[in-house]
């Protein structure tokens, strides 16, 4: 027994050819056969992730001085980069966890692939404060340990030990959150492959799998469970990455907004690289009928609300400058939006505020080249709402005598280029030799939300009714639906 769906949903597996062999076929294709898309672009982001290597390699042989820093401002691009790939990571457990809780059945075809950009980007997040440091192999000082060396005592004081605690639960909650979600289909794939190499190595991944009621009675408690662990989880480890600046008494940092707006701000950028993540994926391997334009348009209704939320926030901060009367924090703003900095202010307003409004109107939220590009658009918005963040506030601060201008190295570009080509090269992989699609939930939704099931429905109507289909039934869909 299945619950009864409106005509007026459009269907989330599209296609009238589908049934539950098609759907395995479909999803499980591009781990048993390489598309031609896949080669050219695993050469291109490798290349990168080796950049990547070759530029934290330099860093630990000449130090952090072959960063742009200097006296002023010491805290940029790396800070900037972990603050960007943490707020990325948001949006995957967001999905799966919130909208699993809420039974949101659009999440059924972008969960799988939102959650392993969760782990790729706190991966690549969690990279930059070990060699901001400078002497990597002197990291386990910043750790809580018995004092054993007379009178000195380890520092754990940096603020940047918070986030080595909120990372690393957040990390391993959403890991097992994807890992476990993974199981039933890794089965599938070891049911259905010919080699025993292969057959075995998806049998050790899919922990024994064999698909019994108590298995899948077990699966769907655990599955409850995590999403009720990483549900508090979403919100805490951004408010504790934002708490690195609001503690301080810095001008532009000190304030008590930081923790819903950096919130916000993660959903926001973390769900625009889920749809440019998902337009590509869904191109490459022949996926369109699973990663729908409905789950396009319904990402880009939260698009549009977390971004009119930053915007808010934009302006609260500046109201709250001005209404507090301290001259400092006044500067502060007036030199973010006027100062040596306006291009990157100039950047964030366009990028973040202004761009996702296109999305009030339903032909941009439908338009999946305008989406690519405002998704784009989001990321490098937020990227910039970072460096504007910690860059303009520190660059002007209370001595004018010190007061500095931040010019990034080779080094510091190629250290965030190469952590993109990282985060592209570790999706990719998966792409390849993980089901991107969860199977098990397309198919939970087939009988109900399917183009084949509203088919039948609408037959089924017409049969009652006499001949006659109604304009709610399928029998009328429009062109861009299909």
């Amino acid at each position: 027994m299945h619950a009864y769906e409106s005509d007026f949903r459009e269907p989330l597996i599209n296609g009238l050819d589908k049934n539950y062999t098609k759907i395995t076929d479909d999803i499980v294709g591009p781990t048993e056969r390489t598309y031609k898309g896949w080669w050219p672009l695993m050469i291109i982001f490798g290349a990168l992730a080796g950049l990547f290597v070759f530029c934290l390699g330099w860093t630990v042989y000449y130090g952090i001085g072959a960063w742009g820093l200097n006296k002023t401002v010491d805290w940029a691009w790396d800070i900037t980069n972990f603050v960007w790939w943490i707020g990325i990571g948001h949006a995957g457990t967001l999905i799966s966890a919130i909208l699993l809780l809420f039974r949101q059945r659009f999440r059924t075809g972008i969960n799988r692939a939102a959650e392993a950009m969760t782990i790729f980007a706190v991966i690549c997040a969690g990279m930059f404060p070990v060699f901001h440091m400078g002497r990597v192999w002197m990291a386990f000082f910043i750790f809580p340990y018995p004092n054993t060396r007379g009178p000195l005592w380890v520092n754990f004081n940096s603020p940047l030990l918070w986030d080595v605690f909120a990372i690393s639960t957040y990390f391993t909650v959403s890991l097992l959150f994807w890992y476990s979600g993974l199981m039933p289909d890794f089965a599938t794939i070891r049911d259905r492959a010919n080699g025993k190499t292969r057959k075995w190595i998806y049998n050790i991944l899919s922990f024994g799998w064999t698909g019994t009621a108590k298995q899948w009675q077990r699966f769907e408690s655990l599955s409850l469970v995590l999403a009720g662990l990483s549900t508090p989880l979403v919100l805490s480890v951004h408010t504790i990455v934002s708490f690195d600046f609001a503690t301080s008494v810095i001008p532009g940092w000190h304030t008590t907004i930081f923790p819903p707006y950096f919130v916000a701000g993660a959903i926001f950028s973390g769900f625009a690289m889920v749809e440019t993540l998902m337009l590509i994926v869904r191109k490459v391997f022949n996926l369109e009928d699973y990663i729908t334009v409905n789950h396009i348009e319904s990402m880009n209704k939260i698009i549009v609300l977390t971004g009119s939320i930053v915007g808010i926030a934009y302006i609260t901060e500046m109201f709250i400058a001005w209404y507090s009367g301290y001259l400092y924090e006044q500067f502060a703003f007036y030199n973010r939006a006027l100062g040596k900095y306006w291009w990157a202010y100039a950047w964030m307003m366009s990028c973040n505020v202004l761009s996702p409004q296109l999305y009030w109107f339903k032909p941009f939220r439908r338009n999946l080249w305008i989406t690519f590009i405002l998704s784009i658009f989001v990321n490098i918005g937020m990227w910039f709402e970072r460096f504007v963040i910690i860059v303009t506030s520190l660059a002007d601060d209370f001595l004018p005598s010190s007061w500095n201008y931040f010019t990034p190295t080779w080094v510091d570009m190629g250290i965030y280029i190469g952590s993109i080509g990282l985060f592209m090269t570790l999706f990719l992989l998966f792409c390849r030799f993980f089901p991107v699609i969860a199977i098990a939930e397309v198919k939970s939704v087939f009988r109900t939300s399917s183009e084949v099931a509203k088919r039948e429905r609408a037959l089924k109507d017409e049969k009652q009714n006499g001949g006659f289909v109604g304009h709610t039934t399928f029998g009328i869909l429009d062109k861009d639906d299909k």
